[in-house]
């Protein structure tokens, strides 16, 4: 354990490192100049993690990560625009929601939470819907640790002329996205899951030319990418105050990410952590929910027991007085639970977990087999 505080296991928040939790002990000044070059600097970081720097630009916005994916969709996706949305979780079906709230048209294309996209589903829409002329794609559905087939459904949108959305929140950082592929118009994610920074800031990398081209396009004035984007270029300010301790705590992340050895490493430590909390889990009776080929390394939902005394709410807080806080299922055929393997934690933190729930469930009485 870090301190006294419990090691959170979850999609993010997430433990975060002693050092970049010590950025945050300054205050800055929005119109400060250092901190200006501060945002200027992890927004030139973020475009180079993707790989994008030439023909792209990040836009870093206040709010949680769907704040970030509503700009993109309201920003981005023109009025007579039609959005087709893959659908196996339920972040895929917030985005469903966020399009009718915005009054943008959208196919959905329902799977089952197990089922990762495929492309000749894809194809099979985009030949029923003519209309489409977006795609909106969650690259890694957290509500069961589900990977859908980026680079695939990057090359399927490209050879059809459709853009790409891809709401990158719980993949950007630890497993590998390539822009120069092309495919892709925009990468959305948010400071606090993979490059373990603390949550408050959004970000879209997108397009420049597809960027430009949306100028008075959005239904918000908070959520304009555009009107951001413009202003930063002018200003190299906020339009409106900016999460400064956030930014600052980001940028002390992303140092810590490339000095440890960027995406490969970041990724690499992820899927050990991954492998032992799998292995340790169903060395203790517990099933997971995907098969290995669909799992990703980054939160991992397990089956419930199905003994009568189990009871979720009690198991959280007796694993979560024994230091660890785990995270509800949020699938809606079976009882789960989610156990997340990323933040600043490493095989000895998933150990001591794995141990922690073990005597949980003898001291509750609870029988898994």
């Amino acid at each position: 354990m870090l301190g006294n505080d419990p090691i959170l296991l979850t999609p993010g928040p997430l433990t975060t490192s002693p050092t970049t939790r010590e950025a945050m002990l300054r205050d800055w000044g929005s119109w400060d100049a250092a901190f200006n070059r501060i945002t200027q600097s992890v927004c030139n970081d973020l475009v180079d993690i993707a790989h994008g720097r030439d023909d792209y630009v990040c836009v870093p916005l206040q709010g949680s990560g769907t704040f970030a994916v509503e700009a993109a969709l309201g920003t981005l996706v023109p009025r007579d625009g039609c959005v087709l949305v893959p659908n196996n979780g339920a972040y895929c079906a917030r985005i469903v929601r966020i399009l009718q709230r915005l009054s943008i048209a959208c196919v959905e294309l329902p799977l089952r939470e197990d089922e990762p996209v495929t492309v000749a589903a894809l194809e099979q829409a985009l030949a029923r819907e003519p209309r489409i002329t977006h795609v909106a794609q969650v690259h890694l559905e957290t509500s069961a640790g589900l990977l859908n087939p980026l680079d695939e459904i990057a090359a399927l949108c490209k050879r059809h002329g459709k853009s790409l959305i891809v709401d990158a929140m719980s993949s950007f950082g630890a497993l590998p996205i390539d822009l120069r592929t092309g495919g892709i118009d925009a990468l959305v994610s948010a400071s606090g899951k993979c490059l373990e920074g603390v949550p408050g800031m959004g970000f879209v990398i997108v397009k420049r030319d597809v960027l430009d081209a949306s100028e008075g396009r959005s239904r918000s004035l908070a959520l304009d990418l555009y009107d951001q984007y413009a202003y930063m270029k002018k200003t190299t300010q906020w339009r409106f105050t900016p999460p400064t301790h956030v930014v600052a705590a980001l940028r002390r992340a992303l140092d810590t990410f490339f000095s440890e050895g960027g995406q490969r490493a970041r990724g690499a430590r992820y899927a050990r952590n991954c492998a032992t909390l799998i292995d340790g889990m169903q060395a203790l009776g517990f099933r997971t929910f995907l098969c290995a080929d669909a799992q990703a390394p980054v939160i991992v939902t397990f089956h419930a027991p199905r003994d009568a005394k189990w009871n979720f709410a009690e198991f959280y807080a007796a694993v979560r007085d024994a230091g660890y806080v785990l995270y509800p299922g949020k699938l809606t055929q079976v009882e789960t639970f989610r156990v997340g393997c990323i933040g600043a934690i490493d095989v000895n933190e998933m150990h001591n977990a794995v141990a922690a729930i073990g005597r949980t469930l003898e001291r509750l009485g609870i029988r898994v087999r």
